[in-house]
């Protein structure tokens, strides 16, 4: 909908349910990047991502509720997860057309609603996304939410959401692991250990992957913090992602290392081939959506493959893939289809993992 006034998509996650079906969730029908509109949505796909169902709203609060994760816990039963964040401080701060067009989405924002509603959040379904139960908090958030282990249980591997908007927009909160047998009740892990120099508010939007032998891989966002050291000061690549393993099922974790060049943030999965297949936006001089790959489990990776680079502007990214029946990748993302001009879209990518 790159027309709509509402016609804003963003940060998708694409994820397979037991009987095949494809779910592609999203924060939709929202004004702009950061606005009062957003809301938490999805589509499926019985047929592979050939075709696509209508989008379903999920969750729309008064306020701006963000990214969508999806994964299986089993059967029909399904769970979105989400972080919602005041986002008034933005209305000044655009040009005046289109503050505007906000005062609507405001005048039902608040102070005490964004004390209900500002955080991370989950939503489950038990009959395959028909009907939702009502949302319970969540203590960690991450753009695609936790993931379901070999045993069934799932494994969040997130930003804690500790200290509402104004804390966590400083970048309060560990990159932590937590476990839980039905997505709504948690079981606090491990932290990951800091690059020497660095401060939480350089670390965000995590995902992780458990490797054949059970170890757990997390990849996660770095950048510049407002109130953190500047990455170049340390050697450091801005914009990049680090990567920590955990041993013993997220209880403990290595120290998060720098992999050294930009682009994030990371999803991985494990393909049956066993290669790792990590993709992540890439927002210098052809922005789009690149891919990364490691033959051994994560000790190196080989990156930068591109699959798209065409984007309008640098508002894009967040891609997310899921291995379909013949071994093909498909990934979702969001950019401007065509303009800088555009809203962005929910866009998908079929690829084959190079030989």
């Amino acid at each position: 909908m790159p027309g709509d006034s509402l016609g804003y998509f963003g940060w998708p996650t694409l994820a397979r349910m037991d009987d095949g079906t494809l779910v592609a969730a999203a924060s939709g029908l929202r004004n702009d990047h950061v606005c009062p509109y957003g809301r938490n949505v999805f589509c499926t796909s019985p047929d592979q991502g050939q075709s696509w169902s209508a989008i379903r709203v999920v969750n729309d609060s008064p306020l701006d509720d963000r990214d969508t994760g999806a994964v299986c816990v089993g059967g029909d039963r399904w769970l979105l997860t989400w972080f919602t964040i005041d986002s008034r401080a933005r209305r000044h701060h655009r040009d005046p057309a289109l503050a505007a067009s906000w005062e609507p989405g405001y005048t039902r924002i608040t102070d005490a609603n964004v004390a209900q509603l500002v955080g991370a959040w989950a939503c489950a379904s038990d009959d395959a996304g028909d009907t939702w139960q009502a949302p319970v908090r969540v203590p960690l958030t991450a753009p695609h939410g936790p993931i379901r282990l070999r045993d069934g249980g799932l494994l969040y591997f997130g930003k804690e959401f500790t200290a509402g908007m104004a804390g966590f927009s400083n970048g309060v909160g560990a990159i932590a692991a937590a476990r839980s047998s039905d997505g709504l009740t948690w079981e606090p892990l491990g932290k990951v250990p800091l690059h020497e120099g660095t401060a939480e508010g350089n670390y965000h939007e995590p995902h992780v992957a458990e490797l054949p032998d059970g170890r757990l891989l997390g990849l996660i966002r770095f950048e510049r913090a407002p109130h953190g050291p500047d990455p170049e000061t340390l050697g450091l690549v801005d914009f990049s992602i680090f990567q920590s393993m955990s041993d013993d099922g997220g209880r403990t974790w290595s120290r998060a290392d720098p992999m050294g060049f930009h682009g994030c943030p990371p999803h991985v999965l494990v393909h049956s081939s066993g290669v790792l297949v990590c993709v992540y936006g890439d927002r210098r001089d052809s922005p789009g959506q690149r891919v990364m790959l490691s033959h051994d489990h994560g000790t190196s990776w080989t990156y930068d493959y591109i699959l798209r680079d065409d984007g309008p502007d640098g508002d894009l990214g967040y891609p997310s893939s899921v291995e379909l029946d013949n071994g093909d990748i498909l990934t979702v993302y969001y950019q401007k289809p065509t303009a800088a001009q555009d809203k962005c879209a929910i866009l998908w990518s079929k690829w084959k993992v190079p030989d």
